[in-house]
């Protein structure tokens, strides 16, 4: 059975204290998670070793960094490595995302960069596409985000593509307040998957994650995460509200 995530993105937010407080209270809830279900928390880099001490004996309960560099190790003050995530326990790492391409301007090539080193170092790359408002108001949302699989992914082999979890996140319904309908959803995801199959196959296409990230919430997560091509969420400003994404990891099918 496909991968089901339920993956936090804290990004920019939360003191230490306040971090702590939302892990342990989001913890404390018994979460009868099956064998193919995960939690991710993508959470600020000063707080990633304390999250994974907390976790790491949670099954199917992982940590994420929300970056890494193209770089193993160098002279690049203010970056940090997939190596160091590695060492530390991080399993997976946000890349892509579409604050990352608008505010610090990373490429498909970059990203094409940073997955491969990511993968290098053992962590499960979440690799984020989609389309700003004019993109979709023109009706080339389609090919716009088959553009960045493919420029950014597609370099990868069979054994390498089948280790990428991939978040379509529609920019137009990030912090908006707009979300997808769970049809759109499901549109984009179902074009999605039939882009890699016709690189990969069908049945290596069938087994990769897609998540949806657009401002998923607790009431309206088990309608989009029913969608056939839906596998969870890459979930922002619901991530921070404890009872919120409490809801959305048991919406995972």
């Amino acid at each position: 059975m496909r991968q089901q995530i339920a993956a936090a993105n804290w990004k920019m937010n939360l003191t230490f204290d306040q971090a702590e407080n939302l892990l342990d209270e989001i913890l404390k809830v018994p979460h009868d998670l099956q064998a193919h279900q995960k939690v991710v928390f993508a959470i600020p880099f000063p707080y990633l070793q304390f999250a994974q001490n907390k976790i790491s004996e949670i099954r199917n309960f992982f940590t994420a960094a929300q970056n890494c560099y193209t770089q193993s190790r160098g002279a690049y003050t203010g970056e940090t490595s997939a190596e160091m995530l590695q060492s530390i326990g991080v399993g997976y790492v946000v890349l892509g995302h579409s604050e990352r391409r608008e505010y610090f301007g990373e490429s498909n090539a970059m990203l094409e960069e940073k997955v491969a080193m990511a993968l290098t170092y053992s962590l499960t790359p979440i690799f984020c596409c989609g389309e700003p408002l004019q993109i979709r108001e023109s009706g080339a949302q389609n090919g716009y985000v088959e553009k960045q699989l493919k420029e950014s992914l597609f370099n990868l082999h069979e054994e390498q593509i089948q280790k990428v979890v991939i978040a379509y996140e529609p920019i137009w319904a990030i912090g908006t307040g707009k979300t997808a309908t769970a049809a759109q959803a499901q549109e984009m995801h179902a074009h999605l998957r039939k882009v890699l199959a016709g690189k990969y196959g069908d049945i290596i296409a069938g087994e990769i994650p897609i998540l949806y990230g657009g401002s998923v919430k607790g009431n309206n997560a088990k309608e989009i995460f029913s969608q056939p091509d839906v596998d969870g969420g890459l979930v922002g400003g619901a991530s921070l509200i404890a009872a919120d994404f409490t809801q959305i990891i048991d919406a995972l099918k």
